[in-house]
């Protein structure tokens, strides 16, 4: 192949107020505005649809962006996905700024699910106004370690056994081991 991908350049995501969007944004994650325009019609297109595009600063070069598109229908999301799914996953430096970011959300009255530990990292959770889920994460000190283990053998083993029973392989379980003792106590694996 004659090219290979640098990074991701943005994420977009539709909004329901783009104002609203930056506001919140910059107040509870504190993202800072980078970046806005407007068009009557869609550049690539050419349909007419006016829109407005913002764009947040997501750290090192990272861009979030969101588009608020009054003239379509009122967003929704698809109803056949779990709304765990579909989700924007950003990094914190350490586990106490994610603790300072889940108590500032907590306090401004945003629910937070987690922390979970992911093996390799851990996460809380939470929606933004649009309904988007968000994580916020940081790396375990043992992530390094722990993803080694995981080679591409094996990666690729994992990825073929669920192709064929589109059952959950067991070769990475332990990542998950402590998070998910207690559940399956309750419902062992393939029931």
């Amino acid at each position: 192949m004659s090219f290979k991908i640098e990074k991701i350049h943005h994420v977009a995501y539709r909004c329901k107020d783009a104002k609203e969007t930056v506001e919140w944004y910059k107040k509870y994650l504190n993202m800072e505005f980078i970046l806005a325009f407007a068009e009557d019609h869609v550049p690539s297109t050419k349909a007419f649809d006016p829109y407005m595009h913002v764009f947040l600063d997501a750290g090192n070069g990272n861009v979030l962006a969101f588009f608020e598109v009054p003239n379509q229908p009122e967003m929704g999301f698809d109803p056949n996905t779990p709304s765990w799914v579909q989700h924007l996953a950003m990094k914190v430096k350490d586990r106490d700024a994610l603790m300072a970011a889940k108590k500032h959300l907590e306090e401004n009255g945003i629910d937070v699910i987690g922390v979970t530990n992911h093996g390799i990292f851990h996460s809380i959770y939470f929606f933004d106004p649009n309904g988007h889920r968000m994580e916020l994460t940081y790396d375990d000190i043992t992530s390094e370690e722990k993803v080694s283990m995981i080679t591409k053998e094996m990666k690729y083993e994992m990825l073929d056994e669920w192709s064929r029973t589109k059952r959950a392989p067991a070769h990475t379980q332990f990542l998950h081991a402590e998070e998910l003792a207690e559940a399956r106590e309750v419902a062992p694996a393939g029931e």
